[in-house]
């Protein structure tokens, strides 16, 4: 894993078809499409491990995606022509990128906000 220059320590690497981020208190394994600009990313499937040993889950979309998606959807009959969107373990952030999820990930568990988002997959 290469190495940035930081003020954490993070290291970041393909692995197959997943992006890994390995921060201190954290790893991030995302699941970005294949020809996917990594800056670009704007909706992407992402399992977070814990120091703890825990492992959680999200969607991650930018407003713009969700703006994207129920325009597609609008004159259809998903989500009622696109007049909502939900997603059980979804978060929606501002702006687009791994790099930008990323910080609100470390952010949303420094703040002690990253459970009540994400959603747990081995357990209490």
């Amino acid at each position: 894993m290469s190495r940035s220059a930081s003020p954490e320590s993070v290291e970041r690497a393909w692995d197959g078809p997943w992006y890994r981020v390995r921060m201190e208190a954290f790893e991030a394994s995302f699941l970005p499409s294949s020809d996917e600009e990594l800056d670009s990313v704007c909706n992407v499937d992402v399992f977070v491990d814990l120091k703890d040993g825990s492992r959680w889950s999200a969607t991650v979309f930018t407003v713009s995606e969700v703006e994207r998606l129920m325009e597609t959807w609008a004159g259809s009959d998903e989500a009622l022509g696109g007049r909502y969107f939900w997603v059980s373990d979804g978060l929606i952030v501002r702006d687009p990128g791994i790099d930008n999820m990323t910080h609100v990930i470390a952010g949303l568990i420094e703040t002690d906000e990253f459970s009540r988002i994400f959603q747990r997959l081995d357990g209490e």
